[in-house]
């Protein structure tokens, strides 16, 4: 009786191990979104056009809020020169000038907004897939994300890649040919 509990217990001792060696390896690892964000070449590229556009948008827009200003400030000057008549008729237009401005600062803001949204959308997907490729190539079980939506509340500092995502992606976003982008865009901006 006592040879049989050996036996068995050597066997599934000997099946458990087998088991065990066939258990493969979970390799993990994580990204710090954030970080990958602000150091990643493209999003630096599109955050200053992006500024650019508003900056040389803003100018023209100040430069017609300026001339408002200056038109506020002689009408209240004018308006007792030239009588009650004249102060409603003029304060009524500048009043239609002041809302036209507010809606341009609303209509440029929301069109800013807008067009570098889809941008940054199409930038996020591409750095999801480029990061899921980048796991399958290197053997990752799982990748996480950290950063200001951390779904990683914790990680040891060896499971970070971050810095080796943002070489990879900028090292790819460099060797990309640019005039090709700029086609594609401009042929983006055709279709609307």
């Amino acid at each position: 009786m006592k040879k049989a509990l050996v036996i068995i217990a050597l066997s599934v001792l000997a099946v458990s191990c087998e088991k065990a060696a066939q258990v493969k390896e979970v390799k993990t690892a994580y990204v710090d979104t954030s970080v990958l964000m602000k150091e990643y070449t493209e999003a630096k590229d599109l955050e200053a056009k992006y500024k650019a556009q508003s900056e040389e948008k803003g100018r023209q827009l100040q430069a017609e809020i300026t001339r408002f200003k200056q038109d506020a400030a002689n009408f209240q000057s004018q308006a007792q020169a030239n009588g009650q008549a004249w102060a409603q008729q003029r304060g009524a237009e500048l009043q239609k000038r002041e809302q036209q401005l507010g809606y341009a600062q609303q209509a440029l803001a929301q069109q800013l907004q807008q067009d570098s949204g889809v941008e940054m959308d199409s930038l996020v997907s591409g750095v999801k897939k480029f990061i899921k490729d980048y796991g399958k190539k290197n053997g990752y079980s799982y990748i996480y994300g950290t950063g200001d939506a951390a779904t990683v509340l914790y990680a040891e500092e060896k499971f970070d890649i971050t810095k080796d995502i943002i070489k990879a992606l900028n090292e790819k976003y460099k060797s990309e040919p640019k005039a090709d982008k700029t086609a594609v865009k401009e042929g983006e901006e055709a279709k609307k």
